[in-house]
């Protein structure tokens, strides 16, 4: 079925539910939440002719989430985005039928179309009478959306489709749900802690001296998202680790320590705190400024590189997903003074 018509029969079916409070519940993901606490105790299991939203869609468990009123998610460090629709089971054939008889009653999607689809899962091409006679042996599947619309929220265009119990989807159908496309789902849900480094000397520098930068090593730890599809018994957990923080002064006349501006965690450190006596050393983590930052400030911005992969049902090993980013910026006041004592 062509996107539009897809979009015409969600309104449809809108119109419908609002009018006779008809049709099962969606468990469609809605990110962008707070980021922590478990939602896999919110029950619901699969019987011949109840299949609930949660024990369908997808289950998120963000209990070892990344949390704090500075949290956020990690951006791709590639054009890779997680996907915006995918496709998992939704219906039992009582529950299609409920779901589409309504609609073809309001006589709102056009004849055309709703014969069409009368053939398709009432009249035997290829499915007959929903295929109630396989009630409890395989589930209708359809799609689902990331509710925030991102970009190809509406690329899922395939019409309801049945898969057996046990059976894999149709090939052919991308982004139907699997333990890869959990973990790629999982993704989007990670918040990672914020990233405002603590500077020595603090907010206000001065030309010319090596300032100290840092991270509190006890905030930045691995973080993880199960994302599983309980009525298929599959899951996977995407899991992201820290492995560098990146400095931009947020001017050129500055350098940075070390040349790069990455510093790498070492024994589970960014950087290192300023301790009297080392304000002649050079800093692992920082930068020092070349140029007053007059009655302004400079904003320097922190951004840490999340090395993150996943595990799931039948995948034991480790598998990469690309590096995720978050980063924070701070003003810094540079004054001009050539010398002070620590």
């Amino acid at each position: 079925m062509p996107a539009v018509a897809r979009i015409s029969l969600w309104a449809a079916a809108l119109t419908v539910t609002v009018v006779t409070s008809a049709g099962p519940a969606r468990a469609d993901i809605v990110p962008g939440g707070e980021g922590t606490g478990s939602e896999t105790q919110v029950g619901g299991g699969a019987s011949d002719d109840t299949l609930s939203a949660t024990a369908g869609g997808v289950v998120f468990d963000r209990s070892k989430n990344g949390s704090g009123n500075a949290a956020g998610p990690v951006a791709s460090a590639t054009p890779w985005t997680p996907p915006a629709c995918w496709y998992a089971p939704k219906y039992t054939p009582a529950q299609l039928e409920a779901h589409l008889e309504p609609i073809w009653a309001a006589e709102s999607t056009g004849y055309e179309w709703e014969s069409e689809q009368r053939r398709r899962y009432v009249e035997g091409e290829p499915y007959t009478d929903f295929n109630k006679d396989k009630a409890g042996e395989g589930y209708w599947w359809d799609s689902y959306v990331n509710e925030t619309y991102p970009p190809g929220w509406d690329d899922c265009d395939e019409d309801t489709f049945w898969v057996d119990q046990g059976d894999p989807p149709p090939a052919d159908i991308e982004n139907a749900v699997t333990p890869e496309i959990l973990a790629q789902l999982a993704y989007a849900e990670i918040r990672v802690p914020g990233t405002e480094v603590t500077l020595a000397p603090e907010a206000t520098t001065k030309v010319n001296l090596p300032t100290w930068a840092w991270l509190d090593a006890a905030e930045f730890k691995p973080v993880s998202v199960t994302a599983s599809v309980p009525v298929l018994g599959i899951q996977a957990t995407t899991t992201a680790e820290p492995v560098s923080l990146k400095i931009e002064p947020g001017t050129g006349d500055a350098q940075t320590y070390p040349a790069s501006g990455v510093c790498r965690i070492e024994d589970g450190r960014i950087g290192e705190p300023y301790a009297k006596g080392k304000a002649k050393e050079t800093p692992p983590c920082g930068v020092k400024y070349l140029r007053s930052s007059g009655d302004d400030s400079y904003r320097l911005t922190a951004t840490i590189t999340w090395e993150i992969s996943w595990t799931g049902t039948g995948v034991d090993d480790p598998q990469d997903l690309p590096d995720g980013e978050f980063g924070a910026g701070q003003d810094v006041v540079v004054q001009e003074i050539q010398a002070v004592n620590r």
